[in-house]
């Protein structure tokens, strides 16, 4: 059920806009909700522009990569969904993303967290965060792409698989953090390096990707393709976002799958 904005998020998107008059967010409060993703596809549908936002306290039905669930727990994460509506370099959204969302942290908390491809946020061997990028109509005019954004803020009862690999703000940190204001910062840098690919820079985007992504070099990595499992080591990503990875038989390029990471301790 849609609800108003809690008073510490308006009062960060107003002081947001104000001193960022250019950008425009319709922001939307859930306090519980099966997944955002699925209220920016409606939104999406029924013509909503750039900009607008779904935010949860709590989804039921949350969802990651691939069909995974994402846990989201009610006052433990920052959990929402950002419409945007590119026209060029979407196969890049992602990574343009999860620039943002790290820069975004950054800004609001100190911390520096690492990107791992293609999607993932950590602390050490720790997920801190994930970026869902799910589009539609692209090619056409009403080409929309749904951006999925989960934070954990704040330690929770996670399920137990999760929890022996997530952590959250608070706990990196050791110190309470706002999650207004954390939403404003990752909201104002994603919109900027959306952006940015728009403005054809996607240079930048691959470049602050590149140097925030320490495994996406020299990293074991088991997958299977169509061809049976393999493996191989990171070689870095190409120009287009794919994952390169050096084999016995040569250079492979990633573009989807699942990968086992062996990250060194």
């Amino acid at each position: 059920m849609r609800e108003g904005l809690p008073p510490d998020v308006r009062l960060a998107l107003a002081q947001l806009g104000a001193r960022r008059p250019d950008l425009v967010f319709d922001a939307r409060w859930f306090a519980s909700v099966g997944s955002t993703m699925d209220e920016a596809a409606r939104a999406a549908e029924v013509g909503s522009d750039a900009g607008w936002v779904a935010i949860a306290d709590q989804q039921t039905a949350g969802r990651g990569r691939r069909g995974h669930a994402w846990a989201s727990p009610p006052g433990a994460g920052l959990y929402f969904s950002y419409l945007a509506r590119p026209t060029r370099n979407v196969g890049l959204v992602t990574l343009a993303a999860g620039v943002g969302v790290r820069e975004g942290v950054a800004r609001a908390t100190g911390l520096q967290a690492h990107l791992k491809w293609p999607n993932d946020l950590l602390v050490g061997r720790r997920k801190l965060a994930g970026v869902l990028a799910e589009g539609g109509g692209i090619g056409t005019p009403a080409a929309a792409v749904a951006i999925g954004v989960g934070i954990n803020v704040r330690p929770a009862a996670y399920p137990p698989d999760v929890a022996s690999r997530a952590t959250s703000l608070e706990s990196a940190l050791g110190r309470p953090v706002s999650t207004a204001a954390v939403l404003v910062a990752v909201l104002e840098q994603l919109a900027d390096t959306l952006a940015a690919l728009e403005a054809n820079r996607t240079g930048d985007i691959l470049r602050a990707w590149r140097a925030a992504s320490p495994s996406a070099a020299g990293t074991a990595v088991t997958w299977s393709d169509s061809g049976g499992e393999k493996s191989g080591v990171t070689a870095g990503i190409d120009d287009e976002g794919a994952l390169l990875v050096r084999t016995p038989i040569g250079l492979e390029r990633v573009i989807a799958g699942e990968l086992d990471w062996h990250l060194p301790d």
